[in-house]
């Protein structure tokens, strides 16, 4: 589903990813976290789920939003697919609290331009 339409769609994708990871993440700390097994998954999930979306957006809009970093977020979900048992937790709670808000402001700001 390439082209404006499936990009719109997988934008949304990312934006409900993002949305679900804060719903989880809501008034937690690192040591929380690091503590819940279900909740790191959970997230761990969310953001493979954000990399697949942000691999099907079509290189027409890629280029013309040069300032969200596509291929460090599709690399982010091939290293949590591929490498599931070295993944650094620490990590990903730092994505969640200073990327991923950055994240949701940009791809806002593409979905609203490409509709």
């Amino acid at each position: 589903m390439r082209g404006k339409m499936g990009d719109s769609q997988r934008l949304l994708h990312i934006l409900e990813a993002i949305d679900e990871i804060h719903s989880y993440t809501l008034n937690t700390d690192l040591t929380t976290f690091l503590s819940n097994s279900m909740m790191r998954f959970a997230c761990v999930k969310q953001i493979e789920i954000i990399g697949e979306a942000a691999n099907y957006i079509t290189p027409e809009t890629k280029a013309m939003f040069t300032d969200l970093e596509w291929k460090q977020i599709i690399g982010m979900r091939h290293i949590l697919v591929h490498e599931y048992f070295g993944v650094d937790f620490n990590l990903i709670w730092q994505v969640i609290i200073n990327d991923l808000p950055v994240l949701r402001q940009k791809t806002s700001i593409v979905l609203e331009n490409i509709r």
